[in-house]
């Protein structure tokens, strides 16, 4: 689950000068965020820069955000995978339209921070922004995919209850969005808001049908969303930002260590949205350690 950059308290900007350079034989330090995804992520890169003869050091699950930023930053840390819609926030563009689209915020954050001596790699596919998700059952029987379908069986008076957060439903950049973008809106009476309403409380309400729900507010890659029968509806208007996960890592590792680039690009190409929210699920949900998943998943890749 990607914790939203938006909740966290941003750290004051910090220097990168004075940092020392990198030897031939240093490892490569490898970090990640405090989270599910985070954790699923970090270890296919560790492991991965590992398998190809990188020596790494695993700093995993350092914090949220702003404490992996900086300490990348700084270079207390190598490399980490971070979400190229968080580069609204990095270089303060909330307001612009070109984190709507997954190419050109990708271009954005790579030419933004490589004044910063950062490198960012191929994205994956996936993209963990806030959505709309339906179960199964309701999809698999009226033919539900995008949000436009969405639109469509509401107009024609199907049945909908939505679990989500009050932040969800109130915040302009949410549910307002979705809503005014695709033409529909959800009475009271549609709605079941949820006390703090985190997507593992959202996504439990639909699949158990709580008070009738039978749709919840998600993030793209959520782990819970195969193992409850949950379906994403694609935003094809592009109403939310991209968050596609990629590597960042600190220009003069990987001048030393070029080769990082060539082991994650085949890596992330591989993580679509079904593949990412399988990983993250057998951690999430089934209880699988995320060393494991990794390994087991790059077992395949290389096959």
């Amino acid at each position: 689950m990607r914790i939203p950059f938006a909740r966290l308290t941003l750290v004051a900007a910090v220097s990168v000068l004075g940092l020392s350079s990198v030897q031939a034989d240093d490892p490569v330090v490898v970090s990640s965020k405090i989270d599910t995804e985070g954790s699923v992520l970090g270890q296919l890169i560790l492991q991965r820069l590992e398998a190809g003869g990188i020596e790494v050091q695993d700093r995993l699950q350092l914090g949220g955000t702003s404490i992996v930023r900086e300490a990348l930053l700084t270079g207390e840390i190598d490399l980490y995978p971070e979400y190229t819609g968080n580069g609204a926030f990095f270089f303060d563009m909330t307001d612009s339209d070109v984190w709507h689209d997954a190419e050109a915020a990708f271009e954005t954050v790579r030419e933004r921070d490589a004044e910063n001596d950062l490198a960012w790699l191929t994205p994956a596919s996936a993209n963990n922004t806030w959505a709309m998700s339906v179960r199964g059952d309701l999809a698999r029987e009226h033919g539900l995919a995008s949000l436009e379908d969405l639109a469509s069986y509401l107009e024609a008076g199907g049945e909908f209850k939505f679990a989500a957060s009050a932040e969800f439903v109130e915040s302009e950049q949410a549910l307002p969005a979705f809503q005014e973008a695709y033409g529909f809106t959800l009475g009271d009476d549609q709605l079941l808001v949820l006390s703090g309403g985190n997507t593992a409380s959202t996504m439990r309400a639909a699949a158990q049908q709580t008070s009738g729900v039978n749709a919840a507010m998600t993030y793209g890659t959520d782990g819970g969303l195969n193992a409850l029968d949950l379906v994403v509806l694609e935003d094809t208007l592009g109403v939310q930002p991209v968050y596609q996960p990629a590597p960042v890592v600190r220009a003069e590792v990987l001048e030393a260590y070029p080769e990082i680039e060539s082991l994650l690009t085949p890596l992330f190409q591989a993580l679509d949205l079904e593949t990412l929210q399988r990983l993250n699920g057998d951690v999430a949900v089934n209880g699988l350690d995320p060393r494991q998943v990794a390994a087991d998943f790059l077992d395949g890749l290389d096959d």
